[in-house]
């Protein structure tokens, strides 16, 4: 395994190096693993530590092409195929109850009961507050990022409970602890999932299911260049030029690789994080101020 600055720098790498924990196993050979939203970006990243640590994987988005491509690169991948992972993908649209419900059925059929489930989803239309007037646009934002994981962990939760043992990880933003002012729909409705996921924590641990939140902060993914593009329309700067900006005031003086976000779902979803449950964790390389 090559150690290089990138997983020195991750909790998930250092926990892996630590000589309590064996570094080859964290006990997830043969699980089965729900990713939403997991054709690119930080659900892709998610999926493929997943898979690199022996779990069979169903991968969902609405794009087959996407998914297809993202299923042949995992299947490539020399870690992969060294555990033993894999995966397969069905699509559809989180924000559609039958899709959902597709997709639970199909994971259950094609790989057997879902352990974990990594709710992730793509983010509604980025922009400030009063450039959504359209109440429908709000409806649609609450349907995509609260009732899909809703759905999602009541289709799983009875399973989990009946085999004494689950995983939800919740892929959330930091927007919920610092709200940012060009996602606004993000940022006002995505604190639900940390209460969702609180509930989820307090009511099902005795039934050893665990349930946490991700706070990923400025990633190298498609969303993060929408970002910029709003960003850039109003302020006339460049893509480019905003870019730079936001590395410079950065504590890190950069932006995170999706893998760094991936290794800490794979170790959330371990034996090794057993008793870590509703916890909110930011991954965002200490660009939230806050302290708690």
């Amino acid at each position: 395994m090559l150690w290089d600055r990138r997983r020195l720098s991750s909790p998930f790498w250092l926990l892996r190096s630590c000589v309590l924990i064996d570094p080859m196993d964290l006990g997830l050979t043969g699980k089965v693993a729900l990713v939403t939203a997991s054709s690119k970006g930080l659900g892709r990243a998610s999926a493929l530590a997943l898979a690199r640590e022996g779990c069979r994987v169903m991968l969902n988005a609405r794009s087959e092409a996407e998914l297809a491509n993202t299923t042949t690169f995992l299947h490539a991948d020399a870690q992969v195929q060294a555990s033993g992972g894999s995966a397969e993908w069905i699509a559809g649209d989180l924000s559609d109850p039958g899709d959902i419900a597709a997709l639970l059925e199909g994971t259950v059929a094609q790989l057997g009961p879902i352990d974990i489930l990594v709710s992730n989803t793509g983010g509604p239309p980025a922009g400030h507050f009063m450039d959504h007037t359209d109440d429908a646009v709000w409806q649609a934002a609450y349907n995509l990022l609260v009732m899909a994981p809703v759905r999602l962990t009541r289709g799983v939760i009875p399973g989990m409970a009946e085999r004494g043992w689950g995983r939800c990880i919740y892929i959330t933003s930091t927007s919920i602890k610092q709200p940012i002012l060009q996602l606004s729909l993000s940022s006002i409705v995505r604190p639900a999932v940390a209460g969702l996921a609180k509930t989820i924590a307090l009511d099902f641990a005795s039934k050893g299911i665990t349930s946490n939140v991700v706070l990923p902060g400025p990633y190298d993914t498609d969303r993060s260049i929408e970002t910029l593009r709003i960003a850039s329309e109003k302020t006339g700067k460049s893509i480019e030029q905003l870019q730079q900006e936001r590395a410079a005031s950065h504590p890190m003086r950069r932006s995170g690789d999706p893998d760094e976000l991936g290794a800490v779902v794979a170790f959330l979803a371990s034996q090794q994080a057993s008793y870590t449950n509703g916890a909110v964790l930011w991954v965002d390389g200490g660009v939230v101020q806050s302290t708690l």
